[in-house]
């Protein structure tokens, strides 16, 4: 390693004071090999635009970077840590607090991410380590498991969820910006329309939907499109609260919010539609998934999976899977043609909203660290940092293209009662 890639200078006292030093670390310097150690890390990542400031004041800087951000880590141990496991370990040190960062968060995951990847997609040393690192299969997705795997997420409370969603339709999937300065709550109502469009939905149509979310979705089918809709959702917290909103507003005779697993919907329906659940299902389902379309879609029927997705397969970041979504696997297309390929679908359209939901995620980042405080006090600073990482890591994932959205819209082969172009999707359509 050359030593004039890097600038090494002690931070002034003021600026170790900032971020909690106690006074026991900042008398505690790093040894000889932990200095080396923390420039190999930086020289293995290929020098990103990252300063590392140690628990002592001293800071670390690549002859490159603006110093637009930088990385404290607090202690010994954590150094250590992050340098056996960045991907799995600088997610638990950033929720511990025993690692912050100054400056964008986002723009440094980006930095960071970036980094990683360089260094996977590298015939480096540490290739092989780190591929297994990031290689971990996520849980497994049975009827027990996905029940566990849900209730982890979902029903640790709706009033959380509350804080940050928009308060409209509750929507915890990507919205639609199809105009410049719209809000999150008009995104999201632009994509519940376009999704309506896209299924090409007309009055008295019955509508089957696998996973179903706070209701959002079925409520606005109802509402404007005068549909009858079966909802499939596990999350208990999740039904109640759509049960209870779409008998307020007067729509519950065409509606029922079925608490129940995918696997077990039966009956003959128009429409098919899953916003967000395909990530939860798992790779080994995808052919049931499949089938339980097969069964319930009229022969003139018509279908639409918007999922989380990547352009070629990998597992979901480690840290994720094991504190945010357990059993979380986002495909590539051509892993979700294991649902359409069985039962001869055909494909009618596919449009990739990632530049959509990068937009989303930075709305819901603002608005939840407009709120962290509230956070903190529900649960604790733990997990309010943890939160945030998640939320700003997604950002970064769908910015810097590691994580796709795609919509697929599908029918059964011999279906030719279909629209000849797309124009109904932008022009008024079936619904203004």
């Amino acid at each position: 390693m050359k030593k004039d890639n890097f600038v090494s200078f002690q931070s002034s006292a003021s600026s170790g004071g900032n971020i909690g030093l106690s006074t026991k670390a900042n008398n505690d310097k790093p040894l000889l090999i932990e200095n080396w150690l923390l420039h190999q890390v930086l020289d293995f990542l290929g020098n990103p635009d990252i300063a590392v400031t140690l628990w002592t004041g001293e800071t670390i800087v690549p002859s490159h970077t603006s110093m637009a951000n930088r990385l404290y880590i607090h202690d010994r141990n954590a150094l250590y840590k992050l340098a056996r496991n960045p991907s799995m370990n600088f997610g638990d040190l950033y929720s511990e607090g025993r690692i912050t960062i100054e400056g964008d968060l986002v723009q440094f995951l980006i930095n960071f991410n970036d980094a990683l990847d360089r260094v996977e997609n590298s015939a480096g040393y540490f290739k092989k380590s780190i591929h297994h690192i990031l290689a971990k299969p996520p849980r497994d997705n049975s009827f027990s498991s996905s029940r566990v795997n849900i209730h982890h997420h979902y029903d640790i409370g709706n009033d959380f969820y509350k804080l940050w969603l928009d308060k409209e339709h509750m929507q915890y999937t990507c919205a639609y910006y199809p105009v410049s300065g719209m809000t999150l709550a008009q995104a999201q109502t632009a994509k519940l329309e376009h999704i309506c469009r896209k299924l090409y939905l007309k009055p008295g149509d019955s509508v089957i939907e696998a996973g179903c979310g706070w209701g959002g979705l079925a409520r606005y089918m109802a509402k404007h499109y005068g549909v009858n809709i079966k909802s499939y959702n596990i999350s208990h917290e999740q039904i109640t609260y759509a049960r209870k909103t779409a008998k307020e507003q007067g729509l519950e005779k065409q509606i029922e919010y079925i608490e129940d697993d995918y696997r077990n919907i039966y009956g003959k329906f128009d429409v098919f539609v899953s916003i967000g659940m395909l990530e939860h299902v798992g790779r080994d389902n995808y052919e049931k998934l499949g089938e339980v379309i097969y069964r319930c879609l009229k022969e003139n029927g018509r279908g639409l999976i918007h999922s989380i997705g990547r352009n070629r397969p990998a597992y979901m970041n480690a840290w994720i899977e094991k504190h945010i979504f357990p059993g979380a696997y986002p495909p590539s297309l051509k892993e979700m043609m294991d649902i359409f390929e069985p039962f001869n679908f055909s494909v009618l359209d596919i449009e990739n909203l990632r530049l959509h939901y990068a937009k989303t995620l930075q709305d819901w980042l603002d608005r939840y660290n407009s709120h962290v405080n509230t956070v903190e006090n529900m649960f604790d600073k733990d997990f309010a940092r943890t939160w945030r990482l998640y939320l700003a890591g997604s950002t970064a994932a769908f910015v810097t293209g590691s994580l796709q959205l795609f919509q697929v819209l599908f029918t059964h082969q011999n279906n030719n009662n279909l629209f000849m172009s797309r124009e109904h999707i932008y022009k008024g359509g079936l619904h203004d």
